[in-house]
C-alpha cells in the first residue's frame, strides 16, 4: 500500500511501533499531569503555568541540541533522552503514590520534561534519514510520524480518564514510565550509519548552521512561516477551555468534542500527506494548508453553532499539522546532512517553541478583547501572512525560468570559446 511504503524499511518499523508505544504514554502522562494540578489546586493560573514551565525550555535549549546532534553520535543521544525521560516518568510516579506531591514537584517534573524533549525532538528529526534506505520514502516516513503522534494524541488523554477514574493518576506515570522501553528496545536494535560536521566549538557551529539556513531562500521561508502558523493559530489550544464554557456555555465533554475534532483533522491531514507519491508542490501545500488553518479559526471565532465549529476546528487541526508536517518533509529533502541537526532545532523551536509564547499573546488579548475577538485576530494573522508568503512563492515561480536561463547561458559561455567582454 503506498500510504505504508515507509514501513517495508527495519529501521522504520522499529522506530514505528516503538516511538508509537511512547508516544502514547507521553499524552496519558501529559492528561494525568494536568489533571492532578488542577485536582490539587483548582487553578487555572497554576495549569497554564505548567503547560508554559514544560513548553518554554524548547525555546531555549533547541539550537543546542542542534549543535550536539550535528556533532556526536545521533542514535546514542536520542537513547540518552529516553532513558532520561523514563527515570522522570518513574519518579513522578514515585511522588504520586507516596502521597506526598506538591504542585512545585509537578511543575519541576514539567520543566525536567521540557528540557528532555528540547534534546529529543531535534535529535529524533535529524534521525529520519536514517529510518529509511531508500530516501524517496522519506517524506512517507515523516507523515506516518506524524501520524502516530496524532493517533497518541486522540488515544493517550482518553486512556487517562480512564485509568484515573479507575486507580489514579500515578499508575498513569507509571504506565509513561514503561512505554519508553518499547523506543528503547527499537533505538538498541537499529543499524545505523553517523553523519558529523567538523568539531568546531559549539557557538562557532550554531553560527554556522544559522547562517546556512537563513542563507537558502526556501529554507528560511519555510521555517518563518511555520513559526507564523504556530504563533498565531495554535494557541487555540489554550482557549478551546474558556470558549467551550463560555462561549457554548458546555462542560468538558464540549471540551472534548472541540479537541477531538481537531485531532480527527490532524489524522486525515496526515493521511493526505502520507499517500503522496513525490514531494512536489510541497511548498504549495504548506502555504495553502497554513492559510486555510487560518481562513477556519477565523470561521470558528465568528460561529455559535456547536456542529459548524466541530468542522472548522476540524480544518484547523488539518491545516496547522499538515503545514508542520509539510515544512518538516521540504527541510528533510533539502538539507545537506552536516547542517541537519541544527536546521531540525530550528524547525523545532519554529513549531513547538515559538507556541508557548503564541499561547501566553493570546491569553493577554482574550482578557483585553475577550477570546473570539482573540481567536479571530490570530485566524486573520495567520491567513494574511499565507496570502503574502503565497505572493513570493508566485514571483519564484514566474522567475525560475528566467533564472535557469541565465544559468544555460552562463554554461554555454562557459564551454564555448573564451570571450571578451567589451567595458560599459
Amino acid at each position: 500500500m503506498n500510504m505504508l511504503r515507509a514501513l517495508r524499511h527495519r529501521n522504520f518499523r522499529l522506530f514505528f511501533f516503538g516511538q508509537g508505544t511512547s508516544l502514547i504514554g507521553t499524552w496519558i502522562q501529559q492528561a494525568a499531569m494536568s489533571w492532578l494540578v488542577y485536582r490539587l489546586t483548582g487553578s487555572t493560573l497554576l495549569l497554564g503555568f505548567t503547560a508554559f514551565a514544560g513548553q518554554i525550555p524548547i525555546l531555549l535549549l533547541a539550537p543546542v541540541a542542534g549543535v550536539w546532534s550535528d556533532r556526536f553520535d545521533r542514535r546514542k543521544l536520542w537513547l540518552g533522552t529516553q532513558v532520561l525521560s523514563l527515570l522522570q516518568a518513574l519518579a513522578l510516579a514515585g511522588l504520586a503514590f507516596s502521597g506526598f506531591v506538591a504542585v512545585w514537584h509537578i511543575v519541576v517534573m514539567a520543566v525536567l520534561l521540557g528540557i528532555i524533549t528540547a534534546f529529543e525532538t531535534p535529535i529524533r528529526q535529524s534521525m529520519m534519514t536514517h529510518m529509511v534506505d531508500d530516501q524517496s520514502d522519506l517524506t512517507n516516513a515523516i507523515a506516518l510520524n506524524s501520524f502516530t503522534v496524532n493517533v497518541a494524541r486522540l488515544l493517550g488523554p482518553t486512556i487517562a480518564g480512564l485509568v484515573i477514574a479507575l486507580v489514579g493518576e500515578a499508575t498513569c506515570f507509571l504506565l509513561n514510565g514503561l512505554s519508553y522501553v518499547a523506543v528503547i528496545v527499537a533505538l538498541l536494535s537499529m543499524r545505523v550509519s553517523q553523519e558529523r560536521s567538523s568539531k568546531h566549538g559549539v557557538a562557532c557551529t550554531l553560527k554556522d548552521g544559522l547562517a546556512y539556513a537563513f542563507n537558502a531562500v526556501e529554507i528560511r521561508g519555510s521555517l518563518l512561516f511555520l513559526a507564523l502558523v504556530s504563533f498565531m493559530a495554535t494557541p487555540y489550544l489554550v482557549l478551546l477551555p474558556v470558549y467551550a464554557k463560555d462561549v457554548f456555555h458546555g462542560s468538558a465533554q464540549t471540551l472534548g468534542f472541540l479537541m477531538s475534532s481537531a485531532g480527527l483533522g490532524a489524522i486525515v491531514g496526515t493521511v493526505f500527506l502520507a499517500s503522496r507519491k513525490n514531494v512536489g508542490k510541497l511548498r504549495s501545500v504548506t502555504l495553502l494548508a497554513g492559510t486555510c488553518a487560518g481562513i477556519a479559526l477565523m470561521g470558528f471565532a465568528l460561529s455559535t453553532t456547536l456542529w459548524v465549529s466541530l468542522l472548522l476546528m476540524g480544518l484547523v487541526g488539518f491545516g496547522v499539522v499538515v503545514t508542520a508536517a509539510s515544512t518538516n518533509m521540504s527541510l528533510q529533502t533539502a538539507v545537506e546532512g552536516r547542517f541537519r541537526g541544527r536546521v531540525m532545532a530550528m524547525y523545532t523551536i519554529a513549531y513547538l517553541g515559538v507556541s508557548p509564547l503564541g499561547g501566553l499573546a493570546a491569553g493577554v488579548l482574550a482578557d483585553h478583547i475577550g477570546t473570539p475577538d482573540a481567536l479571530f485576530t490570530g485566524g486573520l494573522l495567520c491567513a494574511l501572512g499565507g496570502l503574502a508568503f503565497s505572493r513570493n512563492l508566485l514571483r519564484d515561480l514566474v522567475r525560475a525560468p528566467f533564472r535557469q536561463g541565465q544559468r544555460n547561458g552562463a554554461r554555454r559561455l562557459d564551454l564555448g570559446a573564451p570571450t571578451t567582454v567589451m567595458p560599459a
